[in-house]
Parts: C-alpha cells; sequence; structure tokens
C-alpha cells in the first residue's frame, strides 16, 4: 500500500474534480458513439514522395476504384520512425519500372502504422515496411516483410499480373473457438512446455535472432517467480539484465529490439508501446526481484517520455525515429554522448498524438508509481489521463484515436485508456475514476464484441477487408476485463472476459504463434476469480 500525505490527497482531489467535471461536460456533447467524423477520404496522412504514383488512402475510394478498373491494389504499411521505410520510399517507389508497373496494374495505398492501429496489429508479423497485395474484393494475395529493392519489387508485381493466385495466408478466424473458457489441461501443459523451450537459456528473451522484452514471457516468469519458483527468478533477471542493454545511456528510453541474436545491436526508434512496455516491466522486477537497476531503468525510461515524447497540453507523442536523417544510418550518432548528439540535433519526432499512446503512457506511469511514490510519475499520469478525457473523447466510455478519425474507432484507445482508469482507481481507491474504467469495458463490448468469440480491432472501415480479432489485443483485453471484474465485482465483465478467452484458448490460436504465455497468465488469474469470487461492491454516484 503506498504511502499517502497531505500534499498527495489534496493533489488528487483536484485530479478527481476536473476529471469529475470533465466527464459530465462531455456528456453532453453530441458524439455519444462510434463516429468517424466524416466521409471516408483520400485527405487522411499519407506522406507524398517525389514518385508518380498517386497515392491512395486505405478506404472504401481505393476499393471501389480497383473494382472499376480492373486492378489489384498494393499496400504500403510504413512507419514515420523506421529506417527501411524511409530507404523504400526514396528508391523503390521512384524506380521507373516498379511506378510503370503499379500505374499499369494497381492501385496504391500508402498507410502510417501509427495511424492505423487496427492494420498495424493485422501485418505486426510482416514488419516495417510490410507490403500486402489485394485483389478488389479485399482477399490478400501476397505478404511482405521488410524492405523491397526495386528489382525484387518489379518481378513481384509482375508475377502477381501472371499468376494472381493467393500464397498460402495467415491465420484468419479459427475455424471453431473454445467451448469453455479455461484452458484444457492439455494445452495448458503444451504452453508451458514450449514457454520454457522458446527461452534463451545463455542471453534471455526468447531464443529468436532479435532481443526484446517479451511481455507475457516475462510476466508469467514473474508471476511464478512471486510464488518462488527459482528457475522462473532466474530467466526473469537474464531477460531484464539482457534488455539494459537497449536503454539508450545518453537520453533514455527503450530501443525497439536488437538483432543478430543478441542485445547489442539495436534498431534506434523509440516507439511508445515499447516505452510503455518496459516502464511496466522493470517497474514487477524491480517490485518481485529486488534489484535497485530495474527501478533506475524504469525511471530512466520515464525520464525520456517526459524530455522527449511529452505535449505541451498534457499528452504524448506517438515515436522518434531511428535516423537522425531520414533513410541514413545512424549508428554513429548513437554511439555519441548527450551533448556530442545535441550538437548535431535529434531524430525526428512524430509529433502525432493518440489516445491509445496517452492511455499506455499513463498506465505505465502509474505501474512506475506505485514501486517508486514519486509523486511526478503520478502527475504526469493525471495529465494525460486529462488530455485524453478532453481531446479523444467520443462518448458512451469511447475513445477515438486522432483528433479526426477516417475509420474506426479502434479498440486500442478505449483499452489503453481503460487500462489507465482501471489503475488509477486501484492506486487511489476512486470510485468515480473506476466507473469511467467500467464505462470503457463497455464501450469495448458495445463497439468490438466478435458475434462467435473474441474482440475486433475495430469497427467496419467501409472496405472488403473486414477487421478480424489479433492475438495480443484480445490478451491484454482480456486482463483489463478480469483485473476489472476482480475490482468491482461486476459479472458482466466476466462475461465478455469469458467470450475473450474462448477466441484465445482455441487450439488455433494457442498454437499460432512459438509462445503464448499471455494465455498462462490469464488461465491463472480465471482460475482463481472462480475459486474465489470478488463482491459486487456498491455502485457509485457518477
Amino acid at each position: 500500500m503506498i504511502k499517502l500525505n497531505r500534499h498527495t490527497l489534496w493533489h488528487s482531489s483536484l485530479f478527481i474534480l476536473a476529471l469529475a467535471l470533465i466527464i459530465l461536460g462531455s456528456t453532453q456533447r453530441s458524439d455519444a458513439g462510434p463516429s468517424h467524423n466524416g466521409a471516408h477520404s483520400t485527405s487522411q496522412a499519407v506522406e507524398k514522395n517525389n514518385s508518380e504514383l498517386d497515392w491512395y488512402s486505405f478506404d472504401q475510394r481505393a476499393f471501389a476504384t480497383a473494382r472499376k478498373e480492373g486492378r489489384f491494389l498494393i499496400l504500403d504499411l510504413k512507419a514515420v520512425w523506421c529506417h527501411w521505410c524511409h530507404v523504400m520510399a526514396a528508391t523503390t517507389y521512384r524506380d521507373p519500372a516498379v511506378v510503370a508497373l503499379i500505374n499499369d496494374y494497381y492501385i496504391p495505398i500508402q498507410v502510417d502504422h501509427d495511424a492505423r492501429p487496427d492494420l498495424a496489429e493485422r501485418y505486426r508479423d510482416w514488419g516495417w515496411p510490410a507490403t500486402i497485395i489485394f485483389t478488389p474484393d479485399g482477399s490478400e494475395i501476397v505478404k511482405r516483410a521488410g524492405y523491397i529493392d526495386p528489382e525484387d519489387m518489379a518481378r513481384l508485381l509482375q508475377a502477381v499480373v501472371d499468376d494472381p493466385s493467393p500464397e498460402s495466408g495467415q491465420l484468419r478466424y479459427p475455424t471453431q473457438v473454445a467451448t469453455s473458457p479455461a484452458l484444457p489441461k492439455a494445452l495448458r501443459k503444451e504452453l508451458e512446455e514450449r514457454h520454457q523451450d522458446t527461452f534463451d537459456k545463455i542471453l534471455g528473451g526468447l531464443n529468436i535472432p532479435q532481443k526484446f522484452i517479451e511481455r507475457d514471457s516475462l510476466n508469467w516468469d514473474l508471476t511464478l517467480a512471486a510464488s518462488g519458483d527459482q528457475g522462473a527468478a532466474e530467466r526473469a533477471r537474464l531477460t531484464l539484465n539482457g534488455a539494459l542493454a537497449l536503454i539508450d545511456p545518453a537520453f533514455g528510453g527503450a530501443y525497439q529490439y536488437s538483432t543478430q541474436g543478441d542485445w547489442h545491436h539495436p534498431h534506434y526508434e523509440k516507439i511508445m508501446r515499447v516505452q510503455a512496455g518496459y516502464i511496466r516491466a522493470y517497474s514487477r522486477g524491480y517490485q518481485i526481484l529486488k534489484d535497485a537497476r530495474y527501478l533506475e531503468a524504469a525511471e530512466q525510461i520515464a525520464q525520456y517520455l517526459n524530455e522527449f515524447l511529452s505535449a505541451p497540453d498534457g499528452g504524448f507523442y506517438s515515436s522518434q525515429d531511428a535516423d537522425l536523417k531520414q533513410g541514413q544510418k545512424a549508428h554513429d550518432y548513437f554511439r555519441l554522448n548527450r551533448e556530442q548528439r545535441l550538437a548535431l540535433g535529434i531524430p525526428r519526432i512524430d509529433t502525432k498524438q493518440y489516445a491509445s499512446v496517452a492511455g499506455d503512457a499513463a498506465d505505465a506511469l502509474l505501474a512506475l508509481y506505485a514501486v517508486s511514490e514519486r509523486e511526478a510519475h503520478l502527475s504526469r499520469a493525471e495529465s494525460a489521463i486529462r488530455w485524453g478525457l478532453q481531446h479523444r473523447r467520443l462518448g458512451n466510455g469511447g475513445f477515438r484515436h486522432d483528433h479526426i478519425d477516417f475509420a474506426g474507432p479502434y479498440l486500442p484507445d478505449t483499452l489503453n485508456m481503460g487500462h489507465a482508469f482501471l489503475r488509477y482507481a486501484q492506486l487511489r481507491s476512486d470510485p468515480q475514476v473506476l466507473d469511467a474504467a467500467s464505462s470503457a469495458a463497455d464501450f469495448i463490448g458495445r463497439y468490438f464484441r466478435h458475434p462467435t468469440a473474441g474482440l475486433i480491432s475495430a469497427t467496419d472501415n467501409g472496405t472488403p477487408v473486414a477487421p478480424l480479432p489479433q492475438i495480443d489485443q484480445n490478451i491484454r483485453a482480456a486482463a483489463f476485463l478480469l483485473a476489472l471484474y476482480e475490482t468491482t465485482g461486476e459479472s458482466r465483465h466476466l462475461a465478455l472476459a469469458e467470450h475473450v478467452l474462448r477466441y484465445l484458448n482455441s487450439p488455433a490460436i494457442v498454437r499460432a504463434r512459438i509462445t503464448e504465455a499471455g494465455l498462462l497468465n490469464l488461465d491463472r488469474v480465471y482460475r482463481r476469480l472462480l475459486r474465489n469470487p470478488p463482491m459486487p461492491q456498491q455502485e457509485s454516484s457518477k
């Protein structure tokens, strides 16, 4: 239990008063449900390059044009922080042969990864840039990960024209979902074995060429460590110690990942999703393993957020580029100390502000506050929550992504804000903020519930590519709903969590990736709540 002094209580009271005024004021607005805030439009943020391509947005107009003209569609899903995205824009999409083939046979679509979380999550396994070719009816023909040079792209484009047969695709929606929200014993044992088998026993992390903290695997080890499992504690330490190498010694903040099978060949982009995840990881690591280095690491990342990704109005920016100059590797720059770097400048910061980013940052800072008791983290989290309520609230508990959304709403915005509400309510024992968390959960159930099982990533986007449930989003949603049920005792939150679990526990989903420790975490919590159900709380006055 954190200590509350007189200043803390006064500060909290001011926050709650502001929160109440925002909630009451915003409920009187006309945006009482999801709204695209305008028709689908080609005015979405599309980075024009100097090629002769007429880039479309990912919208109904693009697919309608493809149907009318008998063309394929090619999606360039890029990120503003991505080095190889810049290189591909400057080379491949300016190559005369590539441009000619696209102009003859394709509708080119360019989308910013951070602006479309539904597409970002759908194609996350295909890296950045991701290249997907569709038929006009939305069927995927090919998917390619990473940079494609001009010659290879020209060959790919011509091959699809010659033979548009689809390649074997990713897992879509399981043909059969689980009949029970509880993970079957055999699948649980299989996941436990895979968790052990996929761990790098020498360097920590997953035993794959890319090194990063895999959130769910680490959380599972920390959960076991808290119960006295020394093997799990050692695995957690190995991962957390290795990942310290990914924290920028000059500016703070965590690099996205390292290549070559070790922790010392980083990709230098800094993305809020990664920063928030690492703050939570090191905060929990410190709480359970009591290593002061972990608290220091979390503090370093938080300082980076405050210095580089903090917006003056209380929100947060979404990312910082890997390159000092777009398309040019910046290894030498990142070897410099702070003063030397500042003399040259800093990599570009993407100043777009999304509800999902604000919620993620607030939740992470609250996790750090819980173990550090530093009021600066609480105050900054409160500012991010206020910003989300003032600038991105839709009504009925939901949140839009950007100031104007041309599709959506998207699940991560309301989900991340819901996580922040819930953690704040738990830390401060505040019923009003807990009501806001429950309202977010109700919005999620109302607009993102798949009719069979699970949650879809977005509402209908007006294209033939219908939103589908995504594994990581559903794991995080189930964790939120189970925690909310444990806090409130409200059975509707448990019912929605069970709906999500029946999707996640489908054998096809359980076996879709090399490891899925998040399902072990969820199953442990779910079974505990079945054994010891919480008592319903009295409904607070809103």
